[in-house]
């Protein structure tokens, strides 16, 4: 299925792909997709939606849907193809020769994201080396003069070959300098982590899907004014500030990078050092959007995230954020308690909360402080406070 969407001129045109190896059980598909593009600076031109039980060797979608693209493009003046979809160098390159136009697929996508988003050296460094590994193993559209080849009969390769040789081992370089690079950041990381360590500190970290409300939670309980947006990784690089929640207890709140739908694993390595933070947290807050159609595949990526970094095992508090925006009839309901969410994981406390008004918030930080109270660091505090159920609003 095709469509036309007419924008405004001036700015860079996309046709959106999505490919389905099974029907949607819930969602629209190409929803989030649109919301990628977008924040990568895109304009919609067009959307073609198929679903395919295995995906075509040379094209992906197949030579029928190939023509059906072609004719999209043509009609809606696309400059650009973005693909909700994982494709092969190969799928890649058969695509830009047919369709006469750039192709990204989904992790490409995501990279250019990172690449616009990216404040700090560190963050920009680890883009950086996400991306050139990523296109390490294609060499394709900035690369395509290293296609051009010459040679005859009894000359093997040619000059092609050679630039190709010489590209890939300046990409080589490059990376590993990265790497050393982000190395060093990284045992810096460290270090501060230890320090911060030795405050006795009770270490509370923010993770969820990419705009779920992260930012705008951290800024309700910190009382801080990080950038907080509605878009797609607002947030890259990890932010840690004070949470005052009573005094002489002693807690720190960070907020971290969002989880996607098939995050590129380029990015996950790259991002490990900043995603220690949260392996090292005592408490995981798991916001989600309340609102969301999309609430449990959401919920799964996170889990399968958080399972790959080897942060699963850390004590969760499940965030219904943005509830608010629920109809009164599918109001999410408290349960301070450990007990099975809506999700059908079990062992975790839930809360529905509104960053953006405040709702829920003060239950939120008292549990919070009932969480750090029951850590043995903290028993003296406990004590003093025993008597007082001071909480700062």
């Amino acid at each position: 299925m095709s469509k036309k969407t007419p924008q405004p001129e001036g700015h860079e045109r996309a046709a959106l792909v999505s490919v389905q190896q099974r029907k949607p059980t819930s969602g629209d598909a190409l929803a989030e997709l649109e919301q990628l593009s977008s924040s990568a600076g895109y304009v919609l031109a067009g959307e073609l939606s198929c679903v395919r039980a295995r995906p075509d060797a040379a094209t992906y979608i197949g030579s029928g849907k190939l023509e059906e693209l072609g004719e999209l493009v043509s009609a809606s003046s696309a400059d650009t193809i973005i693909f909700d979809n994982t494709l092969s160098p190969i799928q890649q390159r058969n695509l830009e020769k047919a369709l006469g136009k750039p192709v990204i697929d989904r992790t490409g996508l995501i990279l250019e994201i990172f690449a616009r988003r990216a404040q700090s050296a560190e963050g920009k460094m680890q883009v950086e080396l996400a991306r050139l590994e990523h296109l390490a193993t294609r060499l394709v559209r900035g690369w395509t003069h290293l296609e051009r080849q010459a040679g005859g009969i009894g000359v093997r390769g040619g000059p092609g070959e050679k630039q190709i040789e010489l590209d890939r081992r300046m990409l080589d370089d490059k990376i590993k300098m990265l790497r050393v690079r982000l190395g060093k950041l990284g045992r810096q990381r460290s270090t501060q982590r230890r320090s911060r360590g030795r405050t006795g500190a009770f270490r509370v970290a923010l993770v969820g899907y990419t705009n779920a409300g992260k930012s705008t939670l951290f800024n309700a309980l910190t009382k801080s004014r990080i950038y907080a947006a509605d878009q797609l990784f607002a947030t890259l690089d990890t932010t840690t500030r004070k949470l005052f929640l009573a005094p002489q207890v002693n807690v720190t709140l960070s907020d971290t990078v969002g989880f996607i739908r098939d995050l590129p694993h380029t990015l996950i390595e790259a991002f490990k050092a900043t995603l220690e933070d949260t392996l090292q947290a005592d408490l995981l807050l798991h916001v989600v959007d309340a609102s969301s159609p999309m609430l449990h595949e959401q919920m799964d990526e996170v889990h399968a995230v958080l399972a790959e970094i080897g942060a699963d095992d850390i004590p969760q508090f499940l965030i219904y954020n943005k509830s608010d925006l629920l109809p009164q009839n599918l109001q999410v309901t408290n349960d301070h308690t450990a007990s099975e969410g809506m999700d059908g994981r079990a062992s975790i406390a839930r809360f529905a909360v509104s960053a953006l008004t405040g709702e829920g918030v003060a239950d939120l930080k008292h549990a919070l402080l009932d969480a750090v109270l029951a850590d043995p660091r903290f028993r003296s505090a406990a004590q003093i406070l025993s008597n007082t159920t001071h909480l700062s609003a």
